[in-house]
């Protein structure tokens, strides 16, 4: 006789065959290695998924960002053109740089899902959207960006995990470094409080031994010295291009192996595939994934499926037709996918000797400036509060007030200067780790509240609050000669404070149906049978009426 409970996952088996469910298994981490609900060894075998974005080369844009990006897990037909390459590459992981958390993204995540495929998704966006290196700060604005990506991606199951950032530390600006330490913190608490498993990761640039290594351990660290991850990352990825031509694993990979051989969280290349020497002959993948490696790393991200240019060369494996319907392939993905099939690296060691550990931070250095003093969590019910009862308020004359916001914030402080007052509040220093009271407040505020210290500083005079026309008196604020620094001192009673993030602000969980991808629409319960997890959901409670059945019966 089959026992009850057998009986019923034989039931449950069956069923979801027919429907031809096969869900991914999660994944999740131990240590410093990855592992998949059975037990397995988990590893990257990835490829960098997005269009390169327009580039604007000036005075302003010194590191070369894009300013434009598209979202590809929005656009049904272009990931309908293109997972089928994607599954011939044998991947099992794409890298997401830029996402639209305003758009629709089932058709193209279900697709991926359906070909064994995980999503690795970056948190920030181009220029405004992520840590400055210029002026960082750590601020209610990119939290609630993150975080609505996060509850827009959060429904579903091949989310593998979060970038906070890509490349934002180098080696001019390591006091940069507490704030993305300080968004993985908040990020992951968020996660946490969702119950999702997703990983909480950093993308770092190479360079430099002395910032490089230092930076690695300060991110996976715990300040507190009580071997806790709550300000550690989950994942360290490295954009690594040193593996040129043939190359060999002592050569290229030596020193970098040794540097990471005792790191404590998981390691993988977050960008791999040189092409300074051309052809890219991907002969770095064997090694990656060999016994030699894989006791060290859990895989890598080969960079780029679509074309993209730097100053070191020409990327890209694929190119598409004028009328982006046709992928025509190069020599570049036909050696890749030779090489990615053939990789079978070890099964261990075993997820139960996997355990995880958070040292001290490390001591600073000439190459390495950051304070283990983090910014506090970016309250924006404080920063509301404060936003308002301020005198003089940013009100831009433009719809693109990102082009003059610094401007006018440096105009701002510059007459509070010359007025014998200052804009501590407003800022943060990460190499001593000392904080403004404000500094977690979005950019506008921050303008607003010196703005109307400015303004008050000046009795009260229109003129004082107009910032070529882009300031305007608040007749609802307290007419009291410091009212702005009396309404700080009131909302934000607590400035260095952390906790969980609530949602962000007009969270909607999920996007809706606007872009290419298959939004639920007003079709009520035809859309149902359409989403594989409510489809899964009805299943599963036929099913356990037949297994009470069983229950019963036996």
């Amino acid at each position: 006789m089959i026992p009850r409970f057998a009986a019923a996952t034989a039931l449950l088996t069956v069923a979801l065959s027919l429907l031809g469910v096969e869900a991914l298994p999660k994944v999740s981490r131990s240590g410093r290695y990855l592992f998949t609900d059975d037990g397995n060894r988990f590893y990257m075998k990835g490829i960098g998924y997005q269009e390169q974005g327009t580039v604007v080369v000036d005075a302003n844009n010194p590191f070369g960002e894009p300013s434009t990006f598209v979202d590809p897990l929005s656009n049904s037909e272009a990931c309908a053109r293109d997972i089928p390459f994607l599954k011939d590459l044998s991947v099992n992981v794409v890298r997401v740089y830029s996402v639209d958390s305003s758009l629709n993204h089932d058709s193209c995540m279900k697709a991926l899902d359906d070909a064994g495929i995980y999503a690795l998704i970056d948190l920030s966006l181009p220029l405004n959207g992520s840590i400055d290196r210029v002026s960082p700060s750590w601020s209610t604005n990119l939290l609630d960006q993150y975080l609505h990506t996060i509850d827009t991606f959060s429904k579903y199951p091949n989310v593998l995990g979060y970038n906070v950032a890509n490349e934002a530390v180098n080696s001019t600006v390591t006091q940069i470094s507490p704030y993305v330490k300080a968004a993985a913190r908040d990020v992951k608490a968020y996660l946490k409080s969702k119950s999702s498993s997703a990983l909480v990761g950093y993308a770092a640039i190479d360079g430099s031994v002395d910032f490089r290594n230092t930076l690695a351990n300060y991110l996976s660290c715990d300040p507190s010295g009580q071997n806790s991850d709550s300000t550690s990352i989950d994942i360290y990825g490295l954009n690594n291009y040193e593996w040129c031509g043939e190359g060999s694993l002592q050569g290229s990979y030596g020193a970098t192996n040794d540097a990471f051989k005792d790191y404590n969280v998981v390691a993988y290349f977050s960008e791999f595939g040189c092409v300074t020497q051309p052809p890219r002959l991907w002969t770095e993948v064997a090694a990656l994934f060999s016994s030699d490696m894989t006791n060290i790393w859990s895989g890598g991200i080969a960079f780029s499926y679509f074309p993209a240019t730097s100053a070191g060369g020409s990327f890209g494996m694929v190119n598409i037709s004028s009328d982006g319907k046709t992928v025509t392939t190069s020599d570049d993905y036909t050696r890749l996918k030779e090489q990615y099939a053939k990789v079978s690296p070890p099964n261990s060691p075993s997820k139960s000797s996997a355990t995880a550990t958070y040292p001290t931070c490390p001591a600073t250095n000439s190459a390495f400036v950051a304070s283990t003093t983090l910014p506090p969590t970016p309250d924006q019910s404080a920063c509301g509060c404060l936003s308002s009862t301020l005198s003089c308020q940013f009100k831009p004359s433009t719809a693109n007030y990102s082009t003059i916001l610094g401007v006018l914030t440096d105009t701002a402080c510059g007459l509070l200067g010359q007025e014998n007052l200052n804009c501590d509040d407003i800022g943060g220093n990460g190499q001593t780790g000392v904080y403004g009271r404000l500094s977690g407040c979005d950019p506008t505020i921050k303008l607003s509240y010196v703005m109307s210290q400015h303004y008050e500083k000046n009795n009260r005079d229109a003129q004082a609050c107009s910032f070529g026309g882009n300031g305007t008196v608040n007749p609802l604020a307290p007419s009291s000669a410091s009212a702005a620094n009396s309404a700080a001192s009131s909302c934000i009673s607590n400035p260095s404070a952390t906790f969980v993030p609530g949602a962000p602000s007009g969270s909607g969980g999920g996007g809706s149906s606007n872009g290419n991808g298959s939004g639920s629409g007003k079709n009520g319960g035809v859309a149902l049978v359409h989403d594989r997890n409510a489809l899964v959901g009805m299943t599963a409670v036929v099913l356990m009426g037949i297994a009470s059945a069983v229950w019963t019966l036996v």
